[in-house]
């Protein structure tokens, strides 16, 4: 075979550096560049991380068994031998950037896993890397240094989770400065000042929300082909809101994070919540910032009384199962059932809410109501089966306004109802009843009346007791509530309106522990009728005008640009397939019932959508057996798509 020259820019040379010309043959395997390669430069140094990138194609040639001919490399290939991995810089949800040691030539699927692995965060498939909003720089800022925590000497392991020592990995009981780092990663931040609220980017329309997704990196592909460089910037954050297995114990650093994300995600107003739910949320944030204060996080446990802890829980349960009477064996065969008088409200598009009142009864796991009591004999006005739908609570305590929306799975999309009751007591059984029969469960389900009871805790935390805050004035002079609430609230009330607010909600919230406090602040963040949407900006085939495209863990949403109104809405268990057409860049999906939509995308590339899609379809499938071996093959099955050739 004939022999030609190949250069190759060999990056530990330095810049400056000529390339190396090589002599070789199309024949020759990459291993064999390599080795050339290596004699040549003389340099004695472990190479195993170094691989050859191939600028022109922007793809790395990680096959070394692969000939130069196949991989279709010619004289003219600029070649380049360095390193896979490199250091990035990492912005984390709650603020702090870390310098790290990446991957850059795995899928960044691969890349996000070992990241979290060095960080101690489970289930890393629910984050992704999002390029950052470019911040303009001021004049002023060229002084202020940033704060970069160096992780750049941790060695990468490929263990699926790390040793533990003293509750943390062990590369952070190193030494104090890393035991630091790792405090700041799984305690909460203390609350931001007003000002610097106000400085950061918010969205002020679906539109504005929609455009963030347009930058999340795509998941098949390396950081190098995604034009991101050593030492470059980007976030981590999470991208799917499906929280799999959350457990206090074991998820320190992955529940600081979620909690910081919440929380920018209220202050910013990314998600829409009432006044009500502020104030709470301040109440929240402040307790929250209160505890981590005096009482630092223990982070160390006992693996050994954990494990026995766990076995006499499912111990007491088993027992508990067993010993049920006749009587309550038959308590339970004789199915109790709810009847009451509510208010019905089914919206159209751009009509007035008029609610009417009928006669309702609940049986099973569906709901039936009739004209009057006297005529519920007879055959119901309609019957709604509950099973499989959306519930979300619309609630606000001091206006007494308590509704239950309810979202109705249809063939041709969902139907949405509305439903009013009068007060918390028929509410908080109403909801808990259609919280229990959404899942399949019947009123008899022994969690119906611990339901109950977490719906009254949780109206609770949203009244003010009013009195009492008096003698919490006294000693909460260190309260800044500008810093609690979102930049809408600094302009409407001054401080000293919003503190008595924030400190009556405090009063119910002031009992709960740290993680507690957590764990509450991040249930009432995923109850908000908006919690887990996505926006996209997408052109439906047919249509001449632009559409917002919501995309939830568990549906599709579409949703009118001009007056916000949901048009329509798909489930994805309804959904036989969807595709991607990459040469014209539109998606198309096909639901049950001979449905079929399709859409192009306006603000995101369509490989994002079908990433979303694909990635909310892989999160269903997870199941406690294998819940610490993912499945990255059907993953990738699900969300690569393959680009137009």
């Amino acid at each position: 075979m004939a022999v030609w020259d190949l250069s190759v820019t060999v990056e530990d040379l330095g810049s400056d550096a000529p390339p190396v010309t090589l002599s070789v043959a199309s024949d020759l395997h990459v291993g064999g560049v390599i080795l050339k390669l290596v004699e040549k430069t003389q340099i004695k140094r472990d190479w195993s991380d170094h691989a050859l990138w191939w600028e022109q194609k922007q793809r790395w040639l990680l096959r070394t068994a692969w000939t130069l001919e196949k991989y279709g490399i010619h004289a003219d290939a600029r070649l380049v031998f360095m390193t896979q991995h490199k250091p990035l810089k990492l912005g984390l949800p709650n603020g702090i950037t870390l310098r790290l040691r990446a991957c850059f030539s795995s899928p960044v699927f691969q890349t996000v896993m070992g990241v979290c692995r060095m960080l101690n965060i489970r289930h890393p498939e629910e984050h992704s890397f999002l390029r950052p909003v470019e911040e303009k720089k001021k004049k002023k800022d060229k002084d202020s240094v940033e704060d970069i925590y160096d992780l750049t000497g941790v060695p990468l392991s490929s263990a699926s989770r790390p040793c533990l020592y003293n509750g943390m990995p062990a590369h952070f009981a190193d030494s104090p400065q890393m035991e630091a780092i790792y405090k700041m990663l799984s305690v909460t931040q203390p609350p931001p000042a007003p000002e610097v609220i106000t400085k950061q980017y918010r969205p002020a329309s679906v539109v504005d929300k929609a455009h963030i997704n347009g930058r999340w990196l795509d998941s098949s592909r390396c950081l190098m082909q995604q034009g991101i460089q050593e030492n470059d910037r980007v976030w981590l954050r999470f991208k799917y809101f499906a929280f799999y297995d959350i457990d206090a114990k074991y998820d320190v650093v992955r529940l600081t994070q979620l909690y910081e994300q919440a929380r920018w995600a209220i202050l910013l107003e990314d998600i829409d919540c009432t006044e009500e739910e502020m104030m709470l949320f301040g109440a929240l944030q402040y307790h929250i910032s209160k505890v981590s204060e005096s009482e630092p996080q223990t982070l160390s446990s006992n693996a050994a009384m954990d494990d026995l802890e766990s076995a006499l829980q499912s111990l007491e349960v088993k027992m508990e199962g067993e010993s049920s009477s006749a009587s309550e064996m038959l308590e339970n065969m004789t199915a109790p059932e709810l009847n009451d008088y509510l208010k019905i409200f089914r919206p159209k598009r751009l009509t007035l809410k008029g609610y009417k009142q009928y006669w309702f009864k609940f049986q099973d796991t569906s709901i039936s109501y009739f004209k009057s009591k006297e005529e519920s004999i007879g055959e119901p006005i309609q019957q709604i089966n509950l099973k499989g739908c959306e519930v979300a609570p619309d609630v606000n305590v001091t206006a007494q306004k308590f509704l239950i929306r309810l979202l109705i799975p249809a063939p041709e999309g969902m139907n949405e109802v509305y439903l009013r009751c009068d007060n918390e007591q028929q509410y908080a059984q109403w909801m808990a009843g259609c919280r229990l029969a959404s899942k399949g469960k019947s009123l008899a389900d022994s969690s119906f009346q611990s339901e109950i009871e977490n719906i009254r805790s949780f109206l609770a935390m949203q009244k003010t007791s009013s009195g009492s805050h008096g003698n919490a004035h006294a000693n909460d002079e260190s309260i800044n509530p500008h810093s609690l609430v979102s930049p809408r609230y600094h302009k409407k009330y001054k401080a000293k309106q919003l503190t008595p607010r924030i400190l009556d909600a405090y009063q119910n919230v002031a009992q709960l522990s740290l993680t507690d406090a957590v764990m509450r602040f991040l249930q009432i963040w995923q109850a908000l009728p908006d919690f887990g949407l996505s926006y996209v900006v997408v052109r439906f085939k047919g249509s001449r005008k632009d559409e917002v495209l919501g995309i939830a863990p568990n549906r599709l949403i579409r949703i009118d640009l001009a007056v916000g109104d949901v048009v329509k809405t798909w489930r994805y268990n309804n959904m036989k397939q969807w595709n991607v057409n990459w040469d014209i860049r539109q998606v198309a999906i096909e639901f049950e019932g001979n449905i079929n939509i399709a859409f192009a995308c306006v603000t995101a590339d369509c490989k994002i959508v079908h990433e979303f899609i694909g990635g909310y379809i892989f999160m269903s499938t997870r199941s406690r057996s294998k819940s610490d071996t993912l499945n990255e093959e059907l993953f990738h099955k699900l969300t690569g798509g393959h680009d137009a050739l």
